[in-house]
């Protein structure tokens, strides 16, 4: 396997500045992983966001007496765990890190990267940054349930399972990977602000790879209450659970639960065209804010949102008009997707009758902290197969935004495909990727 080998800093600073756009390193993305309710790795999980398929179901008999009972769920039966982790694995993991650890084999496998076969100093330059939402609520109270019964029921491993970082440290100790250990935990943002972090590590120079995105596994009845009693979820459409996630349609309700994980392999350009990589696209910009405005509900004129698209475009070096597709993080709240189709309208003014929008959160539900990386994985395929992803579920639109409601060709004359991933978080945190396909 080719990859670069010389680790002088003289070397690097050469390949940095040779692959640069006014100085900086690029990052492109050369693998993918993922873990969905619709199956059980990425290609599949793209086939059927583009067939217009539904993975939400009805939850079991232990949700009984909850107000909403559909969710978004991962078939643990056919994910065979044990032909991928030992019982030590198992053990030692929570739930959303074993999704997170098998997404990143299949990000390294897509992008024919095997860390074995690196010496010591290039695993020193290969990072992980992998987030969390929120730890499983059931691993606290299964927890608190064995300190009743004596303190040596609790398990050792329980407070590891818990922490957000475990992710990044189970895939790290996995493959021996020495460069940046960092883990995200900013609520519904945590996979886009990961994707960006990382992507900012690349291109200030401390690393040449990474393995980003982030796990997501709570589906259980304390979270579906506590969203519940937040009036977050969806109620409407218990007895129809494919319909019940319906972005920017007039009876939307609220979101649907979902869980999985993805993740992607960033590599700065040089480095990847060095070892011959498959190059998906490219990741151009990034942008932050806050709404400071309130704990679950984003502010009424979108500022938040508005400062983050903003800032991604500006992070890219591109004019608004060069995008043509908004991957939005759009819920089925009735408050949310609204308010997102406005700031997208002040984003874009003029130009946003020919940027066209979706949300694939009707097929998988909102998969919380791990949304942003999933979605940023369809946005970097459609990037890749020229093919934009639909909204479905819609019977009466919404909003006033160019919404894609069928699996589309995106750009006829194959000009560089441009495009905007939106992901927000309580507490007000706001992120947005700006993701293009790869151009020399």
């Amino acid at each position: 396997m080719r990859f670069l080998r010389n680790c002088n800093p003289l070397v690097h600073h050469q390949v940095r500045n040779s692959s640069t756009q006014a100085g900086r390193r690029r990052v492109v993305v050369t693998g993918s992983g993922a873990v969905t309710p619709l199956a059980n790795n990425g290609a599949d999980s793209w086939r059927r966001i583009l067939a217009g398929e539904s993975a939400i179901s009805r939850l079991g008999p232990e949700f009984k007496g909850l107000p909403c009972q559909v969710a978004a769920q991962i078939s643990r039966d056919n994910l065979q765990l044990d032909q991928h982790l030992t019982k030590s694995d198992i053990k030692l993991m929570s739930p959303a890190t074993q999704l997170a650890v098998l997404a990143a084999e299949e990000a390294l496998a897509t992008g024919k990267l095997n860390p074995k076969e690196l010496s010591e100093e290039q695993r020193e330059r290969f990072g992980v940054c992998v987030g969390m939402g929120m730890f499983d609520l059931a691993e606290v109270y299964g927890a608190w349930n064995q300190l009743q019964r004596g303190y040596n029921r609790v398990s050792p491993f329980f407070v590891p399972r818990l922490l957000p970082s475990m992710a990044c440290g189970h895939i790290s100790m996995r493959h021996g990977l020495r460069g940046p250990n960092h883990s995200v935990s900013t609520a519904c943002a945590t996979g886009a602000h990961a994707l960006g972090d990382a992507m900012r590590f690349i291109r200030n120079g401390d690393a040449d790879v990474m393995l980003a995105g982030s796990g997501e596994a709570c589906i259980d009845p304390l979270s579906i209450a506590g969203f519940c009693r937040l009036r977050a979820l969806s109620t409407a459409f218990n007895d129809n659970p494919a319909v019940a996630s319906r972005p920017f349609d007039k009876s939307r309700d609220g979101f649907v639960m979902g869980e999985g994980a993805a993740v992607l392999l960033l590599e700065e350009l040089e480095h990847a065209r060095a070892r011959g990589a498959p190059i998906l696209a490219e990741i151009l910009g990034y942008g932050l804010s806050g709404d400071a405005y309130h704990i679950t509900s984003p502010s009424e004129d979108g500022a938040g949102a508005t400062l983050a698209m903003k800032r991604a475009i500006r992070d890219a070096g591109i004019a608004p008009d060069n995008i043509t597709y908004v991957n939005a993080h759009a819920t089925s709240t009735p408050t949310g997707d609204r308010i997102e189709s406005h700031a997208i309208g002040r984003v874009f003014g003029d130009h946003t009758p020919q940027v066209r929008v979706s949300s694939t959160k009707g097929a998988h539900g909102h998969l919380l902290g791990s949304s942003g990386n999933l979605e940023a994985l369809f946005v970097v395929l459609a990037c890749a197969e020229n093919k934009l992803p639909p909204s479905i579920n819609i019977e009466q639109l919404d909003v006033d935004v160019n919404v894609v409601r069928e699996t589309t060709e995106w750009s006829p004359d194959q000009k560089r495909r441009i495009a905007l991933k939106n992901s927000f978080g309580f507490g007000g945190t706001n992120a947005s990727l700006c993701i293009a396909s790869y151009s020399e």
